[in-house]
């Protein structure tokens, strides 16, 4: 009796050790959710975890990644994702262009993440304040490529003119809005994981300020 309870003792422990890799392989759009609103809870409260930022965990990535949220971002350098998310090496799947918009090349690259690495949640990240959208929203002539960044954001600022309140404020949250909608359609990868439940895309509002991130409505 003594021999079977060792040895009960012994399986659960492998059970305990093994339940991570499980849980791992079965990620979901809504438990990823959770953890990046656990880890902005954290960066908000300035009490870090800092996982996944080990000599281990370094070696662990060099065959292979398994990211289990992609943010598309603005390249702000107050908005770095694995901070206020409170996520480390491997974690996150991060595409930074100004204004957080989405040109072939921020498409291309988020579906590879959802196609090829399964990441099951999408997230649209915009900021207050954001440079790209007070110039779009200022108008004006803009010297060399940048141009073709205030081009893509004046259809948001178009849009927020009829809403009162702060004018970038409006076309912050237009623009994430236009983006998640612009990807949730796009063909022929992203609007197909959508369709199949594989993929949720969803939008966010960083506050410079309090460093809390709000998520905007499906």
């Amino acid at each position: 009796m003594k021999h079977f309870s060792i040895l009960s003792i012994g399986i659960l422990f492998l059970l305990a050790a093994t339940l991570p890799d499980i849980a791992g392989s079965k990620l979901t759009a809504d438990s990823v959710l959770v953890e990046l609103k656990t880890g902005n809870l954290h960066h908000v409260r300035h009490q870090y975890q800092h996982p996944h930022e080990t000599v281990a965990r370094q070696r662990e990535l060099v065959q292979e990644q398994h990211p289990h949220a992609e943010i598309l971002s603005c390249a702000d350098s107050r908005v770095p994702p694995e901070i206020i998310f409170d996520q480390g090496l491997g974690d996150l799947f991060v595409v930074r262009v100004a204004g957080n918009v989405a040109t072939d090349a921020e498409i291309g690259s988020l579906e590879y993440g959802a196609e090829h690495l399964h990441i099951p949640l999408l997230v649209v990240l915009g900021h207050e304040s954001c440079g790209a959208v007070t110039a779009a929203v200022q108008g004006g002539e803009a010297k060399g490529h940048i141009a073709t960044l205030l081009n893509l954001i004046k259809p948001a600022v178009d849009k927020s003119r009829a809403i009162a309140g702060d004018p970038v404020a409006n076309s912050v949250r237009i623009n994430v809005q236009m983006v998640v909608q612009q990807l949730r359609s796009s063909t022929p990868i992203l609007s197909e994981l959508v369709a199949e439940g594989k993929l949720r895309i969803l939008g966010g509002v960083y506050s410079l300020e309090t460093g809390e991130v709000t998520w905007l409505s499906d």
